[in-house]
């Protein structure tokens, strides 16, 4: 049993009894040293492994019981990179990366909190994890540090070196895009293409759903970054309207100095002006 005088104190040895037995996944425990309220915790050793393969854009999942397996991930941090051969003898020369996470609680980690336990910090915007609302907002949130411990439901995989034997529906299998490359550049990376060749002619089309007694239709990207005639005219404008202002500003700065020194040498004129007839009348005077 579990003796504690505060909610804290219980969590502390929950947590502690976690890490020393192993539980079972959906066993449920009662405490009943609060009697005016009933606390249920799930009691599981379990972590799942979210991995995913880039490649082939298949993910897996794995629930891991095995703390000697799970031993390896720990104290290790986010985008670091771990051998995955302790998961069997399937995974032998995979390299796995570490690329986040979520606690018991589902608080998601966060990279450059440089702890294994969860903190509140003051969002602001361009932060990660944070989406400012209004302007000037800041928001104090819970984040879990980037250290992986025990404490962790999930954490997030990715296959950087793929080893000798294939994982079945990861590594064998090959998911469908729903949606292609947007950008010229992903574009002709994808097909392998040269600048000489025709962008818009390798568009992956997404069929619609048919309705009847209609025609079938589906739906493109517009293409971002495309070089045509008209964006080359465009460019040219805006080039020549540049100049254009450029010289029209030194143009009038030139006048404007000149009328400026025109100005201060007239000025100058008059007060030697001034204190000539002024020496005059003082001279004449006596």
């Amino acid at each position: 049993g579990l003796e504690c005088k505060s909610v804290e104190d219980l969590k502390k040895q929950w947590y502690q009894r976690r890490v020393r037995e192993n539980f079972q996944p959906d066993k449920l425990s009662l405490f009943p040293q609060f009697p005016h309220f009933k606390l249920y915790f799930r009691l599981t050793a379990a972590m799942k492994l979210n991995i995913a393969y880039p490649a082939t854009g298949c993910q897996k999942l794995l629930k891991i019981d095995d703390e000697k397996i799970l031993s390896v991930f720990y104290d290790k941090r986010i985008s670091q990179e771990v051998p995955a051969d302790r998961l069997g003898d399937e995974w032998k020369g995979y390299i796995l990366k570490i690329t986040g996470g979520n606690d018991l609680q589902g608080f998601c980690m966060m990279q450059g909190v440089l702890c294994n336990i969860r903190v509140r910090l003051l969002f602001k915007d361009g932060m990660p994890n944070y989406r400012m609302k209004r302007k000037g907002v800041r928001k104090r949130k819970s984040v879990r540090g980037c250290i992986v411990d025990s404490q962790l439901s999930v954490l997030d995989l990715v296959i950087v070196k793929k080893g000798d034997n294939e994982i079945p529906g990861l590594t064998d299998t090959t998911a469908p895009r729903r949606l292609g490359p947007k950008r010229v550049g992903k574009i002709r990376k994808l097909f392998a293409l040269s600048k000489e060749d025709d962008v818009r002619q390798y568009v992956v089309h997404r069929p619609l759903p048919e309705k009847e007694g209609r025609k079938p239709k589906s739906k493109a990207p517009k293409i971002q970054r495309l070089v045509t005639p008209v964006r080359i005219q465009r460019k040219r404008r805006v080039i020549a309207e540049r100049r254009q202002r450029t010289e029209k500003n030194r143009v009038e700065a030139a006048a404007y100095a000149k009328l400026l020194a025109q100005r201060q040498k007239e000025k100058r004129q008059a007060i030697l002006s001034r204190r000539r007839s002024s020496n005059r009348t003082s001279t004449s005077s006596a």
